[in-house]
């Protein structure tokens, strides 16, 4: 496998094959064939079509919405439709600047294909080719990627808090890391993917953020999510991203993202412009995707 190949995996799916998710009219979400014949079975809340699956009109109000849809993903959660219920709503809106429509429980959105986020944090020492990047093992426990490799800091971005304000709680849990020092952080931009895997339809949006670490920080983890991190020269990290499956799936786009950034993937290497490109999809924050 190389950084390309890597990229590669990051396929949208055959849309065609897939039911839009409507509300009031306004597609927010994709679902499978087999999901949408579970939720037939609540036509109290759906209406579920050979073309679309549709939030019943009645509900009109992002509360009553919310409370609605929750009802059914923990009906579904009690028959092991839906994973375990993780308690945290995400936003569901056409756009990350949009009002949304309605709260849905994390654990459901894949199911859903709603538009999700994220924010995720490269913690480095150093600069250029003798750079070092904190990595973390996510925990055996984990529902998502157990024992995968992850950044120093990354998580979902729940409703109700701002961008800033959640990274710098992922930074305190995740890595015991001040909030003075967490908000040194800086917002370098985002990546974006639509795919289909085993867990639904995901349609994420992560946005990047560099931190410069003293190297003297040792990270600690508070929350349970990482089983220990390592500071890895950045070569180090580059061949284990090109050469195994390591890394946690979305984890390595943020990374081929830095190494672009950073100058550590240089503009005459053959795979630039393929690495660039598909970097992230134009139509999150448009009425495409």
């Amino acid at each position: 496998m190389s950084l390309v190949d890597r990229i590669r995996l990051f396929h949208p799916p055959e849309l065609s094959a897939l039911r839009p998710f409507l509300i009031q009219g306004r597609r927010l979400g994709w679902i499978l064939p087999g999901f949408a014949g579970r939720l037939a079975k609540f036509p109290a809340v759906f209406e579920v079509g050979a073309d679309a699956v549709r939030l019943k009109d009645r509900y009109d109000s992002d509360e009553s919405r919310s409370d609605a849809v929750a009802g059914v993903v923990e009906a579904l959660a009690r028959e092991g439709v839906l994973p375990k219920l993780r308690h945290e709503r995400y936003a569901v809106a056409r756009s990350f600047y949009d009002k949304p429509l309605m709260g849905l429980e994390r654990s459901a959105v894949p199911s859903f294909g709603t538009l999700a986020y994220g924010v995720h944090l490269n913690g480095h020492v150093g600069e250029g080719r003798d750079m070092k990047m904190w990595i973390g093992r996510r925990s055996r426990h984990k529902a998502t990627g157990p024992l995968k490799l992850d950044h120093i800091v990354a998580g979902g971005q729940p409703l109700g808090l701002s961008l800033a304000e959640n990274l710098v709680k992922e930074c305190g849990e995740e890595a015991a890391m001040s909030p003075d020092l967490a908000r040194r952080s800086r917002p370098v931009g985002f990546v974006s993917y639509l795919i289909q895997n085993y867990e639904g339809i995901r349609n994420d949006v992560l946005f990047c953020y560099d931190i410069a670490l003293p190297a003297d920080f040792r990270p600690v983890n508070t929350d349970g999510e990482i089983e220990e991190f390592y500071l890895w020269p950045i070569a180090q990290v580059i061949e284990t991203l090109a050469t195994t499956d390591e890394f946690k799936f979305n984890v390595g786009l943020v990374i081929i993202d830095f190494l672009v950034r950073h100058g550590l993937i240089a503009p005459d290497d053959p795979s630039y412009p393929e690495l660039i490109l598909n970097l992230r999809i134009r139509d999150h924050f448009g009425d495409g995707v």
